[in-house]
């Protein structure tokens, strides 16, 4: 099985969190970019993937809690992979917290 998510940049600039994440090989994205800020999730960028699909969840997302993302998002499987692009969100939420 291919590795999982690895964290690549995780940085504080004036109380902004921002976090670059590799996926898995698993999914179709590449990379996954993001802040956070007291505790929401703002600026969710996928590199590669479903790119419709991906700017919707960042919408979806904008300013939502982490735990909102967490909830909804964990476990999703995308053609039997065992993760999916949104799953990876989540498991680098885990690793970040």
């Amino acid at each position: 099985m291919p590795e999982d998510i690895q964290i690549l940049s995780d940085t504080m600039v004036d109380g902004v969190r921002h976090i670059t994440a590799a996926t898995s090989a698993l999914v179709c994205s590449r990379q996954i970019d993001f802040d956070l800020i007291d505790g929401t999730i703002r600026n969710l960028r996928y590199t590669g993937g479903c790119h419709g699909n991906l700017q919707a969840l960042g919408a979806l997302l904008e300013g939502q809690p982490v735990d909102f993302a967490l909830d909804r998002l964990t476990g999703i499987n995308c053609k039997e992979r065992g993760t999916s692009c949104s799953d990876q969100l989540t498991r680098v939420l885990r690793a970040v917290l």
